[in-house]
């Protein structure tokens, strides 16, 4: 069976993690999983509740194992279920069982935490334009990762130089 490196990117929003997905995938001439949430909330309307969540990680679960199957060696991943865990538990105060199993079942490389460093972009999916909700997130994914046992970095820059640090990263933790 083969075994595919798998490297999650997450952070807050606007914190350019699609962008750097599709950069290292085409740095690494892989495959990369999009966040399932962007497709289901465009067609579904961005009113959601806590079910929707639910029906998001299962989605985004979907995905990661499909982009499994079609890749070799390294996929990039844009979201898990850590994002998950926030999402919902920074919302709704509640996080889905389902969401916390997968967690503990799930296993990855490493770890990417997109910095708070880029401006903040308006898009129609995003809902925390303020500085504040931005850094509480930041923190809490810190400090998610600094509690379990994944190898990970934080990532920042600005373009060309967000991907190479990126690449440094990966190069470092897995190579």
């Amino acid at each position: 069976m083969k075994k595919v490196k798998k490297i999650v990117i997450l952070g807050p929003e606007s914190t350019g993690k699609s962008t750097l997905c599709e950069a290292l995938a085409k740095h690494y001439n892989t495959n990369w999983c999009p966040e399932y949430a962007r497709q289901y909330l465009s067609e579904n309307g961005t009113n959601y509740n806590y079910d929707d969540l639910l029906i998001i990680a299962k989605g985004q679960l979907a995905g990661e194992d499909d982009y499994v199957q079609k890749t070799s060696e390294m996929l990039i991943i844009d979201t898990d279920m850590y994002v998950m865990k926030v999402w919902c538990e920074y919302v709704f105060n509640n996080c889905h069982p389902f969401i916390l199993e997968k967690i503990n079942e799930r296993k990855y490389d490493a770890y990417l935490l997109c910095d708070i460093d880029l401006p903040w972009a308006p898009d129609e999916m995003r809902e925390y334009p303020n500085e504040q909700p931005r850094q509480e997130l930041f923190t809490i994914y810190k400090e998610l990762l600094m509690n379990q046992n994944t190898p990970w970095g934080i990532v920042n820059g600005l373009g060309a130089e967000r991907t190479n640090n990126a690449i440094e990263i990966i190069e470092k933790l897995i190579k």
